[in-house]
């Protein structure tokens, strides 16, 4: 089970889309009046203009199964899990629809459903990705569904462009450690595969936080392509190959531009103030000498 979320601006767009596929069967609605994909469309718009201020009023959401969950998952089936993924998803109390699509070879539904609630208030996307994932295993869990055994399964033909860029990069990024002893290798491995490598900083100082990866225009936290791409992740497995870890390095090389600074503002220092000394019984007494000593040293 793979819930894949998308946000949008028209309704009318979206249904048609839902609703128009050879063989789609309508599962379950609410809220909107069914006799037409246009009348649908109408029922979700007039409703988003109790909150005209939200410019992406239309949620849209594909939940697909494996083949092997394909002999459990009946109409009925398929309605009770994505009424139970939307109350845990926190989208209740507003119009959906909830249509299956026969056009892929596994079994999936959409759902479509309005942001803006019966009450006018908006339903909240906030880490949304990640609760999607999140209820996705759960109920897997709970319904015994299949588990993949892995990224390496997911087929990148079938994926859209920004899914397609996370699943490279995984990809890359595996291949690439296989042989990159340093981050050095690692960044300039991933280079020329077209994957843009970057590092988080803390503030204004040289502590690394954490780390990205871009392709193609979609850009990814280490942990959002997989938890052991975390940076604190890659720098472990990094160091296992005998180098120091990233971090170690920078405290090295701080230290060391420490200590040649230090080094060299004594040696500055020793010549500076390597001056005879003048006792005052061997000199006339002058009230204005240490005053004029002072400017001196400031010059």
């Amino acid at each position: 089970m793979i819930g894949k979320i998308t946000k949008g601006s028209g309704f009318s767009g979206c249904v048609q889309y839902v609703m128009d596929k050879d063989n789609a069967r309508l599962l379950d609605s609410e809220g909107v009046m069914t006799e037409s994909a246009q009348m649908i469309s109408k029922s979700f718009y007039t409703q988003s203009l109790m909150n005209p201020n939200v410019k992406r009023p239309v949620g849209h959401i594909s939940l697909s199964y494996s083949n092997h969950d394909a002999p459990v998952l009946t109409d009925g089936k398929m309605t009770s899990l994505a009424k139970e993924y939307m109350q845990q998803m926190g989208i209740i109390n507003t119009q959906y629809i909830v249509v299956r699509h026969e056009d892929r070879e596994h079994p999936h539904v959409h759902i479509v459903f309005n942001r803006i609630d019966n009450n006018g208030k908006t339903i909240s996307d906030k880490n949304d990705r990640y609760r999607n994932e999140k209820v996705c295993k759960e109920l897997k869990l709970k319904h015994g569904l299949y588990f993949a055994e892995g990224k390496n399964n997911v087929k990148l033909d079938r994926l859209r462009d920004h899914d397609r860029a996370k699943y490279e990069i995984y990809h890359a990024v595996k291949d690439s450690l296989k042989t990159a002893r340093n981050w050095t290798e690692l960044q300039n491995a991933l280079k020329n595969r077209h994957i843009e490598l970057k590092y988080k900083y803390k503030g204004q100082t040289n502590v690394i936080q954490g780390v990205s990866f871009s392709k193609d225009n979609a850009t990814f936290k280490g942990s959002e392509v997989d938890r052991s791409f975390s940076f604190a992740n890659l720098d472990r497995q990094l160091a296992a190959k005998g180098n120091l870890s990233i971090q170690r390095q920078s405290i090295v090389s701080h230290g060391e531009e420490s200590e040649q600074r230090s080094a060299s503002l004594i040696d500055f220092g020793t010549g500076f103030f390597d001056f005879p000394v003048n006792h005052p019984e061997n000199e006339e007494y002058d009230p204005n000498r240490l005053r004029k000593k002072k400017r001196r040293l400031k010059l």
